[in-house]
Order: structure tokens, then C-alpha cells, then sequence
């Protein structure tokens, strides 16, 4: 999995203060922008973030590459509504060749390894065997999730902070997990105060809503902290 921030909102804890400051302010958000020091940006955005005021940070976005991840990831990532995407069309580029992604269990057993990669190139076979009977619009419907997909990824400030809580949680899906953990070291190099407090419930709010499914690492935190 490759995962690469390629383009965002210049200077975003400078815009998300000044849009927030405006609220507040005969002054217009260029004018506030201009005379607010970057570390009173940087100190009002913690502020906001702590306060839990986040429709300032829908005014900042950021937008990633991502390859080598599976479709059974990115029917998952599309689900999350407020972001736009762009990907790599299976009805549009020739599949014959495609590569696969493999589940880590999948991976650590060797009869079901085998089981997989056999099934892997009988559907690769039937796949081209198709394309010669059918369009490739067509033929596309036999290919699995487990195809390689790259996509473009722009989600808010805001967005990002509710992806992060959802998908960075040890209970999500291992693929998207590990995506949305590569993604939340792309936000922190550029803007590092907006997404300081981002992640699971657990890490930023010490509460799990999980419930009997939680994976217990509250409880062990706690329990490591009375043995101390």
C-alpha cells in the first residue's frame, strides 16, 4: 500500500483560524488572515478542536494517492460520503494482467494461500477468455475484490477527523485501518495541530463505544496502570 498527500489547502490551521475568527470579527477572513501569527493560529485551531467547533475545518481540504490497496477497501472507503474520488476504471483498463491483494491470514497459511492464488488465475483465465467473447464492460463482473485498485482520495479537515475515528479503531477492517493510519501521518506533517487529537475513541476521548465488542485496550491501559 502507497499512500501520498498530494495536494491541500495552503496553509490550512492559518485558514481554519481566520474563518473561525470571522464569526467573531468586523474584519474580513483575508484581512484576519494577514495579521494572525501562525503560532495564534496554530493555539486558536487547538482551541477549536478541543471545544469540538469543527465546521471551520470544512474550509481546508486535503487529497491523496493511493495504490496498491484492494476493491474490497475502496467499497468501504466510498462509503464515506463527504469526499470525492477518482478510480482507476476496470471498465475502461484491460485487466488481464491485474495483480491482487492478500489478507495478511490469508497469507500466514499456506493451504490457504495456495487455495486463493489457484482460485486467483482460473478467474484471471476466465477473465481474458471473456474479454474475447464480450465487452470488457462486461467481462469485468467475474473479477474479485481482492483486485489491486488504485484511487484519489479529497476529503475535508472535518471529514478526515470522523474517517480517522471510525477507521484508525482497532475493530475496523485491517486494510483500512493500516490506509486510514497512512493517511493520518500525511494530514500531521502539514498541519499537525488540526489533526494533533485524531484517531479511535480510545486515544482521543479515553471511551470506547464498542461495547462487549471492544478490544479491550482501555481496560488494559488501565489495568497496566494500578500495577504501576
Amino acid at each position: 500500500m502507497q499512500v501520498e498527500l498530494i495536494a491541500w489547502t495552503p496553509d490550512p490551521e492559518q485558514t481554519v483560524a481566520a474563518a473561525a475568527r470571522l464569526c467573531y470579527s468586523a474584519a474580513s477572513a483575508a484581512e484576519i488572515a494577514r495579521a494572525m501569527p501562525p503560532e495564534k493560529a496554530k493555539s486558536f485551531v487547538a482551541k477549536l478542536v478541543e471545544m469540538g467547533h469543527q465546521s471551520p475545518l470544512e474550509h481546508v481540504s486535503f487529497t491523496f494517492a493511493v495504490d496498491g490497496v484492494s476493491r474490497a477497501l475502496s467499497h468501504q472507503l466510498v462509503r464515506h460520503r463527504i469526499a470525492s474520488y477518482s478510480q482507476k476504471s476496470q471498465r475502461y483498463v484491460d485487466e488481464k494482467n491485474f495483480t491482487w491483494i492478500i489478507p495478511p491470514s490469508v497469507e500466514r497459511d499456506a493451504k490457504a494461500r495456495q487455495l486463493f492464488e489457484e482460485q486467483i488465475e482460473s478467474i484471471r483465465q476466465c477473465y481474458a477468455a471473456l474479454c474475447e467473447a464480450v465487452p470488457q464492460e462486461d467481462a469485468r463482473y467475474i473479477l474479485p475484490n481482492a483486485c489491486e485498485t488504485k484511487i484519489v482520495v479529497t476529503m475535508n479537515a472535518r471529514s478526515l477527523l470522523h474517517f480517522f475515528r471510525v477507521r484508525c479503531c482497532r475493530r475496523a477492517q485491517w486494510e483500512i485501518r493500516r490506509l486510514a493510519n497512512l493517511m493520518l501521518a500525511e494530514v500531521r506533517r502539514v498541519a499537525p495541530e488540526l489533526f494533533r487529537v485524531a484517531g479511535p475513541p480510545c486515544v482521543t476521548d479515553k471511551i470506547c463505544p464498542e461495547g462487549e465488542m471492544s478490544c479491550g485496550r482501555l481496560q488494559r491501559e488501565k489495568d497496566e496502570q494500578k500495577q504501576k
